[in-house]
């Protein structure tokens, strides 16, 4: 119990809790996530905080999935193909400039046969 409120003393507390975020989506370093999961395995009130925030993310994400009205899925359907118009000259732009550089060598090659 004492080692508990030593890491309550050294900020271990906060500073699990400042990552905790971080934890859960899985973009600490390999020896940050190891600190951190320490701390909860002998932490219980941050525990409890990690698993709180974990499971209402679980939550959120199922609701945000099942309850997408009809017509929202419709209007980023219809944002992602006009985003693929917007970018499919783009995506042809070196072909084009391969076909330029074909006709500027058959122009160069007839100039020369003047």
């Amino acid at each position: 119990m004492a080692h508990h409120l030593d890491d309550h003393h050294h900020g271990k507390c906060e500073e699990a809790l400042q990552n905790l975020y971080s934890y859960i989506d899985g973009e600490l370093t390999d020896d940050r996530r190891g600190l951190i999961k320490r701390h909860l395995d002998d932490c219980n009130p941050c525990f409890e905080a990690f698993d709180f925030e974990a499971e209402l993310r679980i939550v959120i994400s199922h609701r945000c999935r099942e309850e997408v009205p009809d017509s929202l899925r419709q209007r980023i359907a219809e944002q992602l193909a006009e985003l693929d118009k917007l970018c499919e000259p783009l995506s042809s732009h070196p072909g084009e400039g391969a076909a330029d550089s074909s006709s500027a060598s058959s122009e160069h090659a007839s100039s020369g046969e003047r």
